[in-house]
């Protein structure tokens, strides 16, 4: 029934900081949630989490084949730390791998850094799409900074337009509607442990800057895994039925499936919908494996 863009497996738990699921683990979810196959995201960036190698999320699509395909992923200070680095022969590398993406992409530098360009650049010219994670702070977190708005973002895909960028995370969900105040982009992490900050629960009043840059730019597609995509679409339900009927073509069903316990509020949102017809069959079926079908040339 769906097919997930978007999760994360490690060979071998790592120690502490999030219990990741196994490849089996992820692949038991799926079954109880109807998920034919999924994305695995490596985790590269050490701001958070351990990082991975790109041969390890290899070895466990290898192993199933039928449920699993890889990401690629690597950090735009790889090899010679500067803005000219050849990314392009790593990412044709991977590509020709069998990797369908690459991301998640999300060290906590600016969405303009020029390293980070230029490891866009390279994606665009081997073709492949990216997921990106985003923070509204430099330091003390992980992800790419971008401003409100998200200018940065759009600078990029103004640069880049044969590069597909799928908007993925709070700080790009947050922005479905107008921001009432610049810290409700993200959550932040306490001095003495866990993070705090401020959810959006309201009706939205008035749209922000995702649905018009999605308008703007054929190249921005929308990553519907974990809970910020859910928060900005089930906060308004005429609004969220509404926006998935306008981007049916560019949005596309995810997870972020990191624990194995690790509730995903999306696949009963988009139940629901079909159910009440709020959205048609056609645009559920779309969203929840179509696009991906279509973007990664899954059989």
């Amino acid at each position: 029934m769906f097919i997930d863009i978007h999760a994360h497996a490690y060979r071998k738990t790592p120690p502490f900081v999030c219990g990741f699921c196994t490849a089996e683990q992820l692949i038991a979810r799926y079954d109880t949630m109807g998920v034919e196959k999924g994305a695995v995201l490596p985790i590269v960036s050490p701001e958070i989490y351990f990082p991975q190698a790109n041969e390890d999320i290899l070895e466990m699509c290898a192993d199933h084949p039928d449920r699993l395909f890889p990401f690629c992923n690597i950090d735009p200070r790889l090899l010679t730390n500067s803005a000219d680095a050849p990314l392009g022969k790593v990412l044709q590398h991977y590509k020709d791998q069998g990797c369908k993406g690459l991301g998640e992409v999300m060290p906590n530098m600016p969405v303009m850094h020029p390293m980070v360009q230029n490891l866009f650049k390279h994606a665009a010219e081997v073709g492949l799409p990216v997921i990106t994670d985003g923070s509204d702070q430099m330091t003390g977190d992980f992800g790419l900074y971008d401003d409100p708005g998200l200018p940065q973002l759009e600078h990029t895909l103004q640069r880049f337009p044969d590069l597909i960028m799928l908007g993925h995370g709070p700080v790009f969900w947050a922005e479905i509607a107008r921001l009432e105040t610049p810290a409700e982009r993200s959550s932040c992490f306490r001095p003495d442990g866990g993070q705090v900050g401020r959810r959006q629960s309201t009706p939205i009043k008035e749209e922000g800057v995702v649905p018009k840059l999605m308008r703007l730019y054929p190249n921005l597609y929308g990553d519907l895994s974990d809970a910020s995509p859910w928060n900005a679409l089930s906060r308004d339900e005429e609004y969220g039925p509404k926006f998935v009927e306008e981007f049916q073509d560019r949005l596309l069903f995810g997870t972020d499936m990191c624990a194995p316990d690790m509730p995903v509020e999306m696949v009963d949102l988009l139940l629901g919908w079909r159910e009440s017809g709020k959205i048609s069959e056609v645009v559920f079926q779309k969203v929840a494996r179509e696009n991906a079908v279509k973007m990664f040339g899954l059989g």
